[in-house]
């Protein structure tokens, strides 16, 4: 018996013994076969967790977050003590005692993996956890196993417990796009992590083990669960007393979905800037962390998106009531309609259910309901039948409403009023004119309802809007503010356009000899015509191409005198600049720099700059260049590597921005726009109670399109008004009342508390007493004169005629000394 017991024991030593070395074989085979195909631990102190691309404005508001993660890294410094506490406890509480590896645990799963054929709960350390997340697959497989515990091993050499723990917290999935606790924090609480109470770290700490099953927005009985087994397994290992446990456990789920939130409401400023960077380092963008700061002031882009909606809704107030986007008869339909609709430029979707004599009752989401009062936008309500026709007031809301309707409303002084969402689109585009950086930028009513960017895509025409730069070559060429051009109906027979071409006023009228700087402020059409023919196409398309007009688009006629050329809105806010800034030629641009998610700045913008007191200008060979030449290129600010990213960049001085227009031209050009406001078809803006400010309307054929561009010394403006189907706006809609009521409405939040700057007079300019009706000097004392302005070598003959007030003069007699 004895005998037989011993060979028993002494046949499973040795089986024991065999299987001991079988194991060992094996191991062994297996880690020399898989430790060479490990990638090296050494990059996870270098590797990118990938982070969305964040566009901000120039004062620091969030614009937009791209990218499909959402993940804010943070440092362990920043990890709260209590979320430690409550993670380890739930996920590796031996974390800072063992080296990588759980053997109880790996032995536990080895257990369900020959019981079972599968390893149900891993055994995985905090450690193995980073080694599959950083580098290798989810999937349960025994080499995968194998391969994350001699990885797990390789990272507790290389690294301490506290980068170990700060990977996996910013690594993690914790469902609903987010990637990392900070972002966890945000997107369940709205909260940064530093603001979380015990329970709701708790909550998040149990969300690795499964971010579906245990989500605290999608089963919130089952995360209430977890989190208070977390809370117990704390108290349980001493991290918190009974009376914190009691207090934690007793608290609801207050977690609740925040999406992304955006600190300023500019989404085309904001995919500017995804396409210019995308186009800079591809796809990446998306994943790198980097973070955009633009050139956009915050509190301008408000006043501008609230100025472009407000004067669209004016509009549309004016041409009458359309009637519903829809009707629905069904009432069981009404709460998921109104929940699939979304609110656009402020105007919230309702739902009429009743329409009486004198007001409608509408439903709105969220199952609130509201009375539209007849004083509330139904009092003198038109029906729209035609761009120039509306019907006769209504006399009682049946007219217009049904039950059942889709209508659109806005909330004014606590009354809901009736709106309707505007068919007719408008761009507003605002510049700095001393450098071309944008303030404020919106391409449309709202870019839910159409991402098309009118500001940058919508090529429009211009009209008299396009004046100012034909009638700036003029004065360079020999034209003064008071040079006499006949407004007289002509027929033109040109090959390039019609057979026969008969430009008229816009009032249909003709007004004889008129001056230059009067045709201009009052935009007589014949005259711009006349000059641009005595100035020769050719000339004045070669004077054009230095505003940032391409000249080999620029139509070969007189049309162009027109602004028969289709443009975009920055493209004529860019030409402006060239006004407001003394004639110097800047160009616009949106991102000011670029960083990495370190705060590294990988690009400056180093936008063309006027110098106002630089000792002496630029060469005018130089200033005449074409700003794609080499010599912008060399400051531009930006250094590439290979076209795969950006590295960091020295920061250069802006390069000088080139003298395009004479200061003298400039200074007379400025003075004869600054009249569009005072006497011209800008008066509206006087309201502005301004001197110092200057434009030009535009209005095209239809009218089709509408314009202003104006500025002042501190911004320059351009807004348009039109249809994107080219649609008729209506007969009494011009520039002056379609688009400068919205660069009103702008201006007046942008130069509030702006300093009223005058322009000073440069030398070489002179200002002479002239007859109005030709244009010729006079006498001091003659008083029917005015003063007008001109370049010294250009200031007109006397007139040889007595005049009312003065006396005749000779030829050759010397004319007084009336210049200052």
């Amino acid at each position: 018996m004895t005998k037989a017991i011993f060979k028993i024991v002494s046949m499973i030593a040795w089986l024991s013994l065999c299987a001991m070395g079988g194991a060992l074989i094996v191991t062994g085979s297996l880690y020399l076969y898989l430790s060479p195909k490990l990638p090296p631990v050494e990059s996870l102190r270098e590797i990118k967790l990938q982070t969305p691309l964040r566009v901000y404005s120039q004062d620091l508001q969030l614009i937009r977050e791209f990218g499909e993660m959402r993940r804010n890294p943070i440092t362990f410094e920043q990890l709260p003590k209590q979320y430690i506490q409550a993670l380890l406890s739930a996920e590796d509480d031996h974390f800072y005692q063992h080296g990588g590896v759980d053997i109880a645990g790996l032995l536990r799963a080895a257990s369900q993996l020959l019981t079972s054929g599968e390893i149900k709960t891993g055994g995985s350390t905090i450690t193995m956890q980073v080694a599959r997340n950083f580098f290798l697959t989810h999937k349960q497989t025994f080499t995968r196993k194998f391969n994350e515990i001699l990885l797990a091993l390789r990272i507790e050499d290389e690294l301490t417990k506290d980068e170990i723990l700060t990977l996996y917290a910013n690594k993690i999935y914790q469902g609903n796009r987010a990637y990392g606790i900070e972002a966890a924090a945000q997107v369940y609480y709205g909260k940064h992590i530093s603001e979380l109470n015990l329970p709701q770290l708790a909550m998040l700490a149990g969300l690795p083990k499964a971010p579906s099953a245990f989500n605290p927005i999608a089963n919130p009985n089952r995360a209430l669960i977890r989190r208070n087994w977390i809370l117990k397994r704390m108290l349980d290992l001493g991290n918190i007393d009974d009376e914190t446990y009691l207090a934690a456990v007793s608290q609801p789920v207050t977690a609740s979905y925040h999406g992304y939130t955006t600190e300023l409401d500019a989404p085309y400023v904001a995919e500017m800037a995804r396409l210019e960077i995308l186009n800079m380092v591809g796809t990446t963008a998306y994943t790198d962390g980097y973070r955009i700061f633009t050139t956009i002031n915050s509190q301008l882009q408000k006043s501008a998106q609230k100025a472009v909606q407000d004067g669209l809704i004016a509009y549309d107030q004016r041409h009458g009531y359309r009637g519903p986007e829809k009707n629905i008869t069904d009432e069981e339909q009404w709460a998921s309609l109104l929940q699939e609709t979304p609110v656009l430029g402020g105007l919230t979707p309702a739902i009429v259910t009743e329409a009486t004599d004198q007001s409608l009752k509408i439903l709105l989401p969220a199952g609130k309901e509201a009375e539209i009062t007849w004083e509330n936008g139904l009092k003198g309500l038109r029906r729209f039948n035609s761009p120039n026709s509306r019907s006769a007031p209504i006399k009682k809301a049946q007219e217009l409403f049904s039950k059942g309707d889709l209508i659109r409303v806005e909330q004014k002084d606590d009354a809901w009023r009736l709106s309707q969402l505007p068919k007719a689109q408008a761009a507003l585009a605002a510049l700095k004119p001393e450098n071309g950086a944008i303030q404020a930028l919106v391409g449309g009513f709202d870019f839910r309802q159409s991402n098309f960017n009118r500001v940058t895509q919508a090529e429009r025409q211009p009209g008299s809007n396009f004046k100012p730069f034909i009638y700036t070559i003029a004065l360079e060429n020999g034209f003064t503010p008071a040079s006499m051009i006949n407004d007289a109906p002509v027929v033109f027979e040109d090959n390039l356009l019609e057979s026969s071409w008969r430009p008229e006023n816009d009032s249909g009228k003709f007004y004889g000899p008129t001056r230059l700087r009067e045709a201009l402020y009052l935009s007589r059409n014949l005259i711009s015509i006349r000059i641009l023919r005595a100035l020769g196409v050719n000339k004045a398309i070669a004077g054009l191409g230095r505003f940032g007009f391409d000249e080999s688009t620029l139509p070969h006629n007189l049309s162009l005198a027109l602004g028969s050329h289709a443009v975009t809105p920055l493209q004529i806010a860019t030409g402006y600049t060239s006004f407001a800034n003394g004639g110097f030629r800047v160009e616009p641009y949106l991102i000011e720099r670029i960083e990495d998610s370190s705060g590294k700045v990988l690009y400056q913008a180093a936008p063309l700059t006027v110098c106002r007191l630089c000792d002496e200008e630029m060469p005018a060979e130089q200033s005449q260049q074409n700003p794609d030449t080499d010599t912008a290129q060399e400051t531009d600010g930006i250094t590439a590597t290979d076209g795969n990213g950006l590295s960091p960049v020295a920061l250069p001085e802006p390069p000088r921005a080139p003298r395009i227009i004479d200061e003298r031209t400039a200074y007379i050009i400025d003075s004869i726009l600054k009249d569009v406001i005072r006497k011209g078809t800008g008066r509206k803006a006087l309201v502005l109670k301004r001197a110092d400010i200057a434009g030009k309307t535009g209005t095209t054929n239809g009218p089709r399109d509408a314009w202003f561009s104006g500025y002042s010394t501190h911004l320059v403006t351009t807004t348009w008004v039109g249809f994107d189907e080219n649609l008729m706006l209506g007969r009494t809609e011009y520039g002056g009342s379609a688009a400068l009521p919205i660069w009103i409405d702008f201006m007046r939040t942008a130069l509030a508390g702006k300093p009223q700057v005058v322009r000073p007079q440069p030398a070489g300019i002179v200002m002479a007493k002239i007859d109005p009706e030709t244009g010729l000097s006079v006498r001091p004392e003659q008083s029917n004169g005015i003063f007008e302005i001109f370049r010294k070598e250009d200031v007109p003959p006397m007139a040889t005629s007595s005049a009312p007030g003065g006396s005749p003069l000779s030829p050759g007699e010397p004319r007084p000394e009336d210049l200052f």
